[in-house]
């Protein structure tokens, strides 16, 4: 149980009081749900599968027109699972976990090339639209939900756990890649062709893969903790081979180059945290000095070229040697990228992954216990 008591200071000494905190946190719960059930029309589809945009007052949903014939987005209804589960533990309906669960549902039946799970999918015939995969934009928080859904259920969602590595298995074999200077990348699946292309939000990827590690199938911890760091030196790399030491939106491996970015329009960064978020899991699970000091290489170089008068820019062109602001500060800044970095150079202890479990916004949810009999059953 919470104590929710806090200490108020006043001149009569410390007054002890857990009133307000307790209406307060009634009023947050009160309204989550309402926004949850606010949301609810948006699987009003023929498939279930959940519109990406919809009007709150009028109800109707629709899709981004340019999303391959007006599909759905892997990343964005695949992204509903933990925040779903949560607002039925909360609320006591079972509505919402049976609007995610439907989702599986409808992936289950539905045939993967090569195992894999492409970025778009017609809500209303529930099928694929163009095949183009990838663990970066588009798809990447749709990979990470299948396993932190396994992990915040207190690991008693078992199809959670089966559908996260056999994405994982296909993923190893269809995507993953080494150069020829031994930087193992991620790479994009168009059509059954490779674009040797990895991006910055694909290197979530490393912390993802430790973060399983330890419930791998057939004795593959060893091996997927390796396959993490490999990940996570990558990515460092496509940092250290910048001028500013910030990584680029896109890097590639073709033509003889490694980790660099090699277009205009890829050679930005906008204060993103993907790969401070491998160095925390990495730190986490190993310990391993050299991500505190990679992490402390990211800060020097964001104090020194991204920070303003006004808070902290993005930059035009990392391989510049002086800063082009791009006069904005993204908010998942404050929201990951600043979080993970307070994480990475925090004690274990705090915020432990046996009992919370970040979305993919870095916001801590709880892991909803099994011994807890009401919030389990909700969750079969």
């Amino acid at each position: 149980m919470i104590n929710y008591d806090i200490l108020i200071f006043n001149n009569n000494n410390v007054r002890l009081t857990c009133v307000s905190v307790f209406l307060l946190l009634q009023v947050f719960r009160r309204k989550a749900v309402e926004l949850g059930e606010k949301l609810l029309p948006a699987f009003k589809t023929p498939t279930g599968v959940p519109w990406a945009l919809l009007n709150l007052k009028s109800g109707i949903g629709r899709n981004w027109p340019w999303a391959s014939g007006g599909s759905s987005i892997l990343a964005e209804y695949g992204t509903l699972h933990l925040e779903f589960m949560h607002l039925g533990a909360l609320s006591g309906r079972p509505v919402f976990a049976e609007k995610v669960m439907n989702i599986r549902k409808v992936l289950n039946r539905l045939d993967k090339p090569q195992g894999l799970y492409p970025n778009y999918l017609n809500p209303n015939s529930g099928q694929w639209g163009q095949h183009h995969v990838s663990v970066g934009g588009l798809g990447d928080s749709f990979y990470e939900y299948l396993l932190k859904a396994w992990l915040m259920s207190d690991k008693t969602d078992e199809e959670g756990k089966k559908l996260y590595y056999d994405a994982l298995q296909a993923i190893e074999k269809n995507l993953i890649r080494k150069s020829s200077g031994g930087l193992t990348y991620i790479a994009e699946w168009k059509g059954g062709l490779l674009e040797h292309k990895m991006g910055h939000l694909t290197c979530f990827a490393g912390g993802m893969i430790a973060l399983g590690a330890d419930g791998a199938p057939d004795d593959k911890t060893g091996h997927q903790m390796e396959l993490a760091a490999e990940i996570a030196r990558t990515c460092h790399e496509s940092y250290t081979r910048t001028s500013m030491k910030l990584g680029p939106e896109a890097f590639r491996f073709d033509g003889g180059v490694e980790a660099i970015a090699t277009r205009q329009n890829e050679k930005y960064f906008i204060l993103r945290p993907e790969v401070i978020e491998t160095y925390m899991y990495m730190w986490r699970f190993t310990h391993d000095p050299k991500y505190r000091q990679w992490g402390w290489e990211a800060v020097q170089a964001l104090e020194k070229y991204c920070r303003v008068d006004g808070g902290y820019s993005g930059v035009r062109d990392v391989y510049a040697n002086t800063p082009n602001h791009d006069d904005v500060q993204q908010s998942f800044y404050l929201a990951e990228t600043l979080k993970y970095l307070y994480l990475l150079f925090s004690d274990d202890d705090h915020l432990p992954f046996e009992h919370w479990m970040f979305n993919t916004e870095a916001h801590p949810l709880p892991v909803i216990k099994k011994q807890n009999p009401e919030i389990a059953n909700q969750l079969k």
